[in-house]
């Protein structure tokens, strides 16, 4: 059976604050440890109400200490908004403090709007365009250090810390087919060029020192619940949130209702739909299925959750009905696996 991974944004859902957020990450994350998730990741958005998950490698930093074993990493460092050498120094110090456990994955999207995009920036208005460039520059500075360098990521230098691309279109699965590194699909957020580049991300690869095959993850909603009318009712706080952003009026995580009807124009239901359609929602046996076809289709490597729950109690209790069902179907295939 393949592992399961989670994405974290630290939601901030109403009536709660940006350090209350922070904490249920971290509880989060020391949940899904026991559990048996293979990683924890954060993804870095700027200039939202509602996700307090902005300064990812701090973030990074609170959740590895409180936890033991877990990879915990990013999803992602948006490489536009940071010199390379940054970012190579900030991973390095992390993989410094907790050795073994830390992934670096890496997006060329800003993650936020066009203003803050520019605070962000400055003058670095082109960062995007030189993406492929940084990456390279990036990887370079984890490199051993060769005489006469002149500019070294202290600590950074030598470390293996595992470097993913991550993308919502077919540009860096090429990109990271071409450079011979492990590759995460957004579909999360983002599903309509999913199979294409996954496809292209495969047949593309060409083996590198960091990795010798191609390896495969996409990410997307899991909404678990013990029946399928409560998973939809939780459901319902993730489609206000996109709703409000949408609608350019983003904010904090507002708590489920028992139905969107009357919330959304027939329209601004199909685009949210659309947005969310590989979101598998529902009871166990729901769940399963949903899980079991999306699998069966990508055939991904690894397959990572994430779930934006008003509630902290309800969503640990979701990524614990996701790491049964899991147990599941690992025990079924071993049945099976046996029966042959």
């Amino acid at each position: 059976m393949i592992p399961f991974s989670v994405l974290d944004l630290s939601p901030i859902p109403q009536g709660s604050t940006a350090g209350q957020a922070l904490d249920n990450t971290r509880d989060l994350a020391r949940h899904a440890e026991q559990l048996g998730y293979l990683r924890f990741w954060l993804a870095e958005h700027h200039n939202m109400p509602g996700i307090a998950s902005a300064a990812t490698s701090v973030v990074i930093g609170h959740v590895a200490a409180g936890t033991r074993s877990i990879r915990v990493g990013s999803g992602g460092i948006m490489l536009p908004n940071h010199p390379p050498l940054v970012i190579a120094e900030q991973f390095g110090t992390l993989e410094s403090l907790f050795p073994g456990r830390i992934d670096l994955g890496l997006g060329r999207a800003p993650g936020t709007d066009r203003r803050t995009l520019h605070a962000l920036r400055r003058d670095r208005r082109d960062a995007a365009d030189t993406f492929p460039q940084d990456v390279e520059e990036l990887l370079a500075y984890f490199r051993p250090i060769v005489p006469g360098q002149p500019v070294r990521a202290v600590p950074g230098a030598g470390l293996t810390i595992p470097v993913w691309l991550l993308g919502s279109s077919l540009f860096s699965a090429q990109l990271a087919a071409s450079l011979g590194l492990p590759f995460a699909f957004a579909a999360h957020f983002a599903p309509d060029q999913l199979d294409e580049a996954i496809y292209l991300y495969r047949s593309g690869f060409r083996p590198s020192t960091r990795l010798a095959r191609p390896y495969a993850m996409a990410a997307i909603p899991v909404f678990a619940a013990e029946t399928d009318a409560e998973a939809s009712r939780l459901f319902t706080s993730l489609q206000q949130s996109f709703l409000n952003l949408h609608r350019g009026m983003p904010g904090l995580l507002p708590p489920p209702v028992d139905s969107m009807d009357g919330r959304w124009s027939p329209g601004e239901e199909e685009g949210v739909n659309h947005t969310f359609r590989e979101a598998v929602v529902g009871g166990p046996e729901t769940v399963r299925r949903g899980l079991e076809a999306f699998l069966a289709r990508t055939r991904v490597d690894e397959l990572m959750i994430t779930a934006m729950i008003h509630d902290p109690a309800a969503r640990l209790r979701s990524f614990s009905h996701v790491a049964g069902i899991r147990e599941a179907m690992a025990r079924d295939e071993a049945l099976v696996d046996r029966a042959l």
